[in-house]
C-alpha cells in the first residue's frame, strides 16, 4: 500500500513535486506549480479508498505562519487580559487591606477612647480587684476601702455619723440624705486618716440621696460604680462603712432579695442622732407595712432597694455595698435592729437594705444641679 501510494497518490506526489519546485526554482510562480500539480494528478488513477484531494493546493509555509499567528495572538491577548486583570484585582486587594487596617485602627482608637477610664461608671463584669485577690473579701476591701469615707454632720438638733462613697477625684461624695440633711457643718475623714470640710451640693429626700463635695481636695481615689441591674439573688457582696465611728469596717454576705419596697422619712430632723449609740437613735424605716427603729413620721418616701444579710450597723448609712469585682452596686441606707435592743445589744439582724447604684447614677445630674429638694 505504501509503495502504491507513493507512485499513484496525488496529494503526496503533488506535495513532493511542490517541495522539489520550491527547492530548485524559488522564483517559480504559484500558477506554474499548480499546473504541474494538476498534470500529475490527471495521469494517475485514483484509488476510491483514498480520501479526495483538496480543492486547491495547500500552501504549507503560509499555513505555518498563519497557524503561528493564530496561536500566538490569543495567547498574547490572554496574557494582556491577565496583566490588565491583575491591575484591578491588585487595586481591590490593596483597598481591602487598607480598609482592614483603617478598621482595625478605628477599633483600636475607639477602644482607647472608651476603655476602663470611663469616669464613675462601669459594668459589673469589670474587675478593680487585684488579680491575686480576685473573688475574695480581702481583695475587695483592699481595692475599695480608700474610696469610702466617714461623715460627721452637725446641726442645731444634734449630730449624725454616716459613710460616703467618693465618685470623683476632686472630692464628690455620694451618701444618704438622712446623714447630712439640715447639717450646718460637715466633716469627712478618709481611709488614710485625713480630715476635710465638706458642703452639700444637692439632696433628693424622695430617694434618700445626697451629694456633698470636699473642700480643697484633689487626687482622691474614686470608686467604680457598677450595674445593679445585673445583680442576682445569692450574689456575694461586701459592705464597707463606719459603724459607730469605726472607719473602714468591712463585713460580707449575699444579696437576699431584689426590689424591696423600703419607706423612709423625708423629715430632715429624723436623721440627726443616727449612729450615736444605737437603739432608738437608729434610722427608722418601714418595710412590709411595719416600722422599724422608731417612727418614720408623717412625711415619708418609698424606694426600691436591694436586700442583704451583710452586717449593717448604725453609721453604715451612705456606705457601699460592693460586688466581688469591686464595683459599687448599692448605697447602704437602712438596717433592722430589734425594738427591744439596748445600746449594748443593738446590731445587725441580717436584714439590711441598699439603694441600687443605677438609681444613684440616674440621679447624679439632678444632685449636681442642687437636687430635687432645692
Amino acid at each position: 500500500m505504501t509503495e502504491s501510494f507513493r507512485h499513484n497518490g496525488e496529494y503526496p506526489q503533488g506535495e513532493q513535486q511542490q517541495q522539489s519546485a520550491y527547492s530548485q526554482q524559488e522564483h517559480a510562480t504559484a500558477q506554474q506549480e499548480h499546473s504541474a500539480f494538476a498534470g500529475a494528478s490527471a495521469g494517475s488513477p485514483v484509488n476510491p479508498e483514498w480520501p479526495p484531494p483538496p480543492a486547491y493546493e495547500p500552501e504549507q509555509a503560509p499555513q505555518a505562519a498563519a497557524s503561528t499567528a493564530l496561536l500566538t495572538e490569543p495567547v498574547s491577548r490572554g496574557a494582556t487580559r491577565r496583566r490588565r486583570a491583575r491591575g484591578p484585582l491588585a487595586l481591590l486587594a490593596a483597598v481591602a487591606i487598607a480598609a482592614a487596617a483603617v478598621g482595625g485602627g478605628t477599633a483600636y482608637a475607639f477602644q482607647e477612647l472608651s476603655g476602663n477610664d470611663t469616669g464613675p461608671t462601669s459594668s459589673t463584669t469589670a474587675s478593680v480587684v487585684p488579680t491575686a485577690e480576685k473573688g475574695t473579701v480581702a481583695g475587695v476591701a483592699q481595692a475599695v476601702s480608700p474610696s469610702i469615707v466617714e461623715i460627721n454632720a452637725t446641726s442645731a438638733v444634734g449630730e449624725s455619723t454616716g459613710s460616703g462613697v467618693i465618685i470623683t477625684s476632686d472630692g464628690e461624695i455620694i451618701t444618704n440624705n438622712h446623714v447630712v440633711s439640715g447639717a450646718d457643718s460637715i466633716k469627712v475623714r478618709t481611709s488614710d486618716g485625713k480630715s476635710y470640710s465638706a458642703e452639700v451640693v444637692g439632696t433628693d429626700s424622695k430617694k434618700d440621696l445626697a451629694l456633698i463635695k470636699l473642700k480643697d481636695a484633689s487626687g482622691m481615689k474614686t470608686a467604680t460604680l457598677g450595674n445593679s441591674d445585673g445583680v442576682k439573688v445569692g450574689d456575694e457582696v461586701v459592705a464597707i462603712g463606719s459603724p459607730e465611728g469605726l472607719t473602714g469596717t468591712v463585713t460580707s454576705g449575699i444579696v437576699s432579695a431584689l426590689n424591696r419596697d423600703v419607706t423612709v422619712s423625708t423629715d430632715e430632723s429624723q436623721g440627726q442622732g443616727q449612729g450615736q449609740g444605737g437603739g432608738n437613735d437608729q434610722w427608722p424605716f418601714g418595710f412590709g407595712g411595719q416600722e422599724f427603729n422608731g417612727d418614720t413620721g408623717s412625711s415619708t418616701t418609698t424606694y426600691k432597694a436591694l436586700q442583704t444579710d451583710a452586717s449593717l450597723n448604725p453609721g453604715n448609712s451612705g456606705g457601699a455595698l460592693i460586688d466581688m469585682n469591686g464595683n459599687i452596686i448599692g448605697i447602704n441606707s437602712a438596717m433592722y435592729s430589734p425594738a427591744s435592743a439596748t445600746s449594748a445589744s443593738a446590731g445587725s439582724a441580717g436584714l439590711g437594705f441598699a439603694i441600687p447604684i443605677n438609681t444613684v447614677k440616674s440621679d447624679l445630674d439632678t444632685l449636681r444641679a442642687g437636687g430635687s429638694d432645692s
